[in-house]
């Protein structure tokens, strides 16, 4: 029997029930909404290289693997499971994260047919020696693509200056040498841990009637049979407190140099909805500081030193946390100097209470104009779902924090010795 999980502030109303199997499903649904949305997520990403299935022998497997597998899913059998996908007319499309793997429709008719076919294709793995081998050379290509990018060279190469073991450092598709160690059986092994229904989401948004979407998941998870299985752990060795380097250069054909730097925080100790508030109060202290209206924003742009491309986000997880800052820019050095004098001196005099407000109202009519989109709110919720919070919590957090916390996390976070640069000059 499914919960129903009522959210008045919001005038939402979410269904839930955990099957048998351990799959959680999740139902949302949005009155007079033509399109409609879902999501087959896996708590698997690609940081989850080395772990342990309770009363097993722990297993390390090669890195990119996880985004590997994500490709290999739509193989089966029978032909490309896009078409099928199509065919229904549905748009399908997957991801892979640090710390999920995530298979996704959106449609406007034949939602029951979607559904299932989503289901079916996610639990039905096809590996052979064969397909294997040949995804090596389409992922080594897509490899050697990135490293021509200088946008993803200068992002994880950012990542990589912080990082000494901790495996966010790695590019999610891994690298050439790495996946070529690849086998079905790993990808086996792999899936078998990580696509068990205990550790995966099954989350609709839309125009649906939930008590049939739920009958129909219900039904389609019945006639399947998974053995049971304990608990995983994952197996991180001992990361560093300090950045592994202060700078990282990199040569690329770029008519601008980029530059981007960050700052890497000790592994947060808080969980659910202690790291969803860390999580809120630190954007909320970015955007107040370094968003487009902020007074450091401003100055830097005057002074020709950022452009539009300038911006920031942050990352937080279980094992990791860090923030990424910057964009194109004529002189990486002086960007670097100045952005440090100007938050320095908001550090020493705290953010004013005006423009504290002001960012909170715009990040709440951000989030309330995100729950009229089923794509967003479906990426938002599994989000935070796996790292046990609520997306429907997100409103009355902001609305409960306050300046005094702001100032501190803004204190807190900027810890110059912790800072880490990354960046992409013209190789001549």
């Amino acid at each position: 029997m499914a919960d129903k999980l009522v959210y008045e502030q919001l005038g939402e109303t979410l269904y839930h029930e955990r099957l048998p199997n351990g799959l959680d499903v999740y139902v949302l649904p949005k009155t007079g909404f033509q399109k409609t949305y879902a999501t087959f997520s896996t708590k698997y990403g690609s940081i989850d290289n080395h772990f342990q299935v309770e009363g097993q022998a722990d297993v390390r497997v090669p890195d990119g693997i996880a985004h590997f597998l994500e490709h290999k899913m739509f193989e089966e059998p029978t032909g490309d499971i896009f078409a099928t996908f199509a065919s229904n007319g549905a748009s399908a499309n997957a991801y892979t994260g640090f710390d999920r793997t995530t298979y996704l429709f959106s449609a406007t008719e034949r939602i029951d047919e979607n559904i299932a076919t989503l289901l079916d294709f996610v639990q039905n793995p096809y590996f052979t020696d064969e397909n294997v081998e040949k995804e090596k050379g389409i992922i080594g290509q897509e490899i050697d693509m990135y490293r021509d990018n200088p946008d993803w060279r200068s992002y994880f190469g950012l990542i990589e200056a912080m990082y000494a073991v901790h495996p966010v450092h790695i590019d999610i598709a891994g690298t050439v040498p790495s996946i070529t160690e690849i086998t079905k059986e790993t990808l086996y092994t792999c899936y078998r841990t990580f696509y068990h229904p205990s550790n995966m989401s099954f989350f609709v948004v839309g125009g649906v009637d939930p008590e049939r979407t739920l009958a129909l998941i219900r039904d389609n998870q019945a006639s399947k049979t998974f053995a049971p299985q304990g608990e995983i752990r994952r197996l991180f060795a001992p990361e560093p407190e300090q950045v592994k380097d202060s700078r990282k250069l990199i040569d690329l054909p770029v008519a601008l140099p980029k530059c981007l730097f960050g700052f890497k925080e000790l592994p947060p100790q808080a969980r659910g909805a202690a790291l969803m508030r860390q999580e809120l109060l630190t954007k909320l202290m970015f955007d107040t500081l370094l968003g487009a209206s902020s007074t450091i924003y401003q100055t830097l742009y005057e002074e020709r030193l950022i452009s539009d491309s300038f911006g920031h986000e942050y990352n937080i997880s279980e094992g990791y946390a860090f923030s990424i800052i910057g964009g194109d820019t004529r002189d990486p050095d002086r960007l670097l100097a100045r952005i440090r004098e100007l938050i320095a001196a908001v550090c020493d005099a705290g953010i004013a209470e005006v423009d504290f407000e002001r960012i909170r109202k715009k990040r709440i009519g951000g989030y309330m104009r995100m729950l009229n989109s089923p794509e967003a709110i479906a990426g938002e919720f599994t989000k935070y779902k796996f790292k046990d919070g609520d997306l429907f919590d997100v409103l009355p957090t902001y609305q409960s924090l306050t300046l005094e916390e702001l100032n501190e996390r803004m204190r807190a976070h900027f810890d110059w010795e912790r800072m880490a640069v990354s960046v992409v000059r013209a190789n001549g």
